[in-house]
């Protein structure tokens, strides 16, 4: 008869079968549990429910799945621009806090829920964690506004809009006589209105009543917009952020045209990008769309937007934002002083609701809270996106999570080419 088998030699055995089975369990992704992995990532029953932390994976890669979010769709064209991927990923690395990590190194540290690098047009990375796939379509938060953005752009150069110096009320008449009517398109997309709009993310202040307008209807929104009268400077002269001045652009682009802002992202951006996946707007309980932070895409079709940003405007040899609208929106030279680098902000210079980079060679990012982002640098063709569940929503929030994605930017240029000079 065979001896018994030690009872530690069967939980070594049994330990290094699991290991061997679930190579990933070995590996734990950042406060999993506390995100909801036990729960399978579950989905929120409320827009309010899924800013808490189990609700944040599930919900933010599917908000139209939310029972109050109502969605506005954006669908897809016939036709997808390929995104060819790379033989092999490129070794790229990064040092932060004078310590070298490698890309591996950078998701097992952060709660990344999706990581793109494409460059010249090619897949580099694609990663998702937190058991998200490639048909998630993540909210972008106020990565939406450099969408509205472009939207404006293409406006001007269909002559929907006839100048950006015209006031927002020549196309809302309902904001007239008004701060915000009376501020210039120009100015309400370098968010230079001057009046005084508060936005700390502490649930007291002017976002979070936008918010609860944009949620609830009362008040309405253009109501809530009209009682901002305050001022801290004229018009024009100082960037102050203020997610409101890229609603009252919402409304401006909805008025002038007479369509949705889905309609129009649809025909104008997604289509002729060769989007591969359906997007969505989510919308107010009148049905307009959040122009400030609603926007909702997969990584994909993130990247496909961010090359062709890097192309100037181009998707092939179409041009579908206009070039010089484009260098105006993002081009750190083309600002006034007081909105370039070290001035707009420490760090960041502001253009058309995109953020400058302080690189020597052009560098533009989109953001948005709790670690939404894209940077993208024209003239080494390097686009970065990633989707993220940090826990503080902005760097003063959650200083350690915003500063390591600096980090980790600067390491991707270097490592594939790009520019790291500073402006």
């Amino acid at each position: 008869m065979p001896r018994p088998t030690p009872l530690p030699r069967l939980l070594a055995a049994a330990l290094l079968a699991t290991a061997t089975a679930l190579p990933c369990a070995l590996h734990a992704e950042p406060d999993e549990m506390a995100l909801g992995k036990a729960q399978v990532y579950p989905v929120a029953r409320s827009r309010a429910q899924s800013f808490e932390m189990p609700y944040r994976v599930g919900s933010w890669s599917a908000l139209d799945r939310v029972a109050d979010v109502k969605a506005a769709p954006v669908q897809r064209g016939d036709t997808v621009l390929p995104l060819p991927r790379a033989a092999s990923t490129p070794d790229i690395r990064y040092r932060h806090r004078n310590i070298r990590y490698t890309l591996d190194d950078y998701l097992e540290r952060q709660r990344i829920t999706g990581l793109l690098v494409v460059k010249d047009g090619q897949i580099l990375v694609e990663r998702y964690r937190y058991g998200r796939t490639e048909d998630a379509r993540f909210l972008s938060f106020s990565m939406a506004k450099s969408v509205t953005a472009l939207l404006v752009g293409i406006a001007q150069a269909r002559g929907v809009i006839a100048s950006l110096d015209d006031p927002a009320s020549k196309y809302v008449p309902a904001l007239a006589g008004s701060g915000y009517g009376e501020t210039s398109v120009r100015d309400l997309l370098r968010m230079s209105s001057g009046l005084t709009f508060t936005e700390r993310y502490d649930g007291k202040d002017d976002v979070a009543r936008l918010s609860r307008s944009v949620a609830t209807g009362a008040p309405p929104v253009v109501e809530m917009l009209r009682s901002i009268t305050d001022r801290h400077s004229p018009a024009g002269r100082k960037f102050i952020y203020a997610s409101s001045e890229t609603e009252v652009l919402g409304r401006v682009l909805t008025a002038a045209t007479g369509r949705s802002l889905a309609a129009l992202t649809q025909e104008w951006l997604w289509q002729p990008l060769g989007a591969e996946h359906d997007a969505f707007w989510c919308t107010d309980t009148a049905g307009q769309e959040s122009a400030y932070y609603c926007f909702n895409a997969a990584l994909r079709d993130w990247g496909r937007l961010g090359w062709m940003l890097a192309r100037d405007g181009r998707v092939g040899e179409r041009e579908i934002v206009p070039r010089e609208y484009l260098l105006d929106a993002t081009d750190a030279k083309r600002q006034p002083s007081a909105f370039q680098p070290y001035r707009a902000t420490p760090f960041f210079g502001y253009g058309y609701q995109f953020w400058l980079h302080p690189s020597a060679e052009r560098t533009f990012v989109m953001q948005g809270v709790h670690g939404q982002s894209m940077l993208v640098q024209p003239s080494s063709g390097i686009v970065i996106v990633q989707t993220a569940v940090y826990a503080g929503a902005s760097g003063a929030l959650d200083p350690d999570a915003h500063a390591e994605r600096s980090s980790f930017w600067l390491g991707v240029l270097d490592s594939l080419g790009g520019s790291t000079r500073r402006w």
